[in-house]
């Protein structure tokens, strides 16, 4: 087994989206690489309405996929195809915008107005750029959760995980994305499939990811056979930790717990061309997209 190292840690960055949404940005409209298949990650929390009530408005996507996580409140969606629905506290939407779908998104806040879910954009590969949109609403009750014996808690919401499988399926970055508590003291190891790339994004909480290949970092502890783990950095809300190769993540929970949301997928390795909310192979395509969206072609009809 390997530890995979902490490339780096970053706390997210306030941003404006949709009709003025106050939200935080973990990455995005950057360097797509570097945590490809997954081109984006918004935390937005807001305890305020002023802050999330104006929304989402209508808005296109094509060649990605948006998987929409609500912890508190409720989302509220409609698109160009008809469908209609709402996500409440603990569902998940993974939409397959594929050839393009026009929809919009409008939060409502919690009994006590406090609103707070995660969105991440995962690409498409060009064989499925122009596949027929769909959508997979997840509710909280069918998401599988593993309690052990330290009382580390996990949501399986994709992928296989301590024998139980998430209900959301047929992804082609064959990713896992999962809710993990580790409670106070306790440390806690991961495996994650080599041919992954990888991220936490912690949101509640403080705790460290360690790192063998550290030296700079304060020494853990000593593992029995001599390998010296250390923590790379304390991870505290809104923090975003990349990782390595390797095949598993180890990290010790702070005085309050740590519970953050473990992604991997395996990477696409294609060219990426992305303006906004549509993300092709080649700027031709992204021309032809936009100019489908100017002249009314960008919807294809249902086959």
């Amino acid at each position: 087994m390997s530890l995979r190292p902490v490339l780096e840690t970053r706390n997210a960055v306030p941003t404006l989206e949709g009709a003025g949404v106050k939200l935080h940005r973990a990455f995005g409209f950057q360097d797509p690489s570097e945590l490809d298949p997954f081109l984006l990650f918004d935390d937005f929390r807001n305890e305020r309405p002023e802050d999330f009530q104006k929304g989402f408005p209508w808005h296109p996507h094509r060649g990605i996929e948006t998987i929409t996580y609500v912890l508190s409140g409720s989302v509220e969606h409609k698109d160009s195809l008809g469908n209609t629905g709402t996500l409440a506290a603990g569902d998940v939407q993974w939409m397959t915008a594929g050839s393009g779908i026009m929809h919009q998104e409008m939060p409502h806040g919690s009994a006590s107005g406090q609103m707070h879910g995660f969105q991440l954009w995962g690409n498409l590969p060009s064989a499925q750029k122009m596949t027929a949109p769909r959508y997979q609403d997840v509710g909280s009750q069918d998401i599988p959760e593993i309690i052990d014996d330290d009382g580390t808690r996990v949501r399986v919401i994709v992928g296989d995980f301590w024998g139980k499988r998430g209900p959301v399926d047929g992804i082609a970055a064959d990713p896992q994305y999962l809710d993990i508590f580790v409670p106070a003291g306790v440390k806690k190891t991961f495996k994650i499939d080599t041919y992954r790339r990888a991220f936490a994004y912690v949101f509640e909480g403080q705790g460290a990811f360690c790192d063998a290949s550290a030296p700079q970092g304060v020494l853990l502890e000593k593992e029995v056979g001599g390998e010296e783990l250390h923590i790379r950095d304390m991870s505290g809300d809104r923090t975003l930790v990349r990782f390595g190769s390797g095949d598993e993540i180890t990290v010790m929970a702070g005085p309050d717990g740590l519970r953050f949301l473990l992604i991997s997928g395996a990477p696409i390795d294609e060219p990426v061309a992305w303006h906004g909310p549509i993300v092709m192979n080649t700027q031709a395509e992204l021309q032809q997209a936009f100019a489908e969206l100017r002249n009314g072609r960008f919807i294809r009809p249902a086959h």
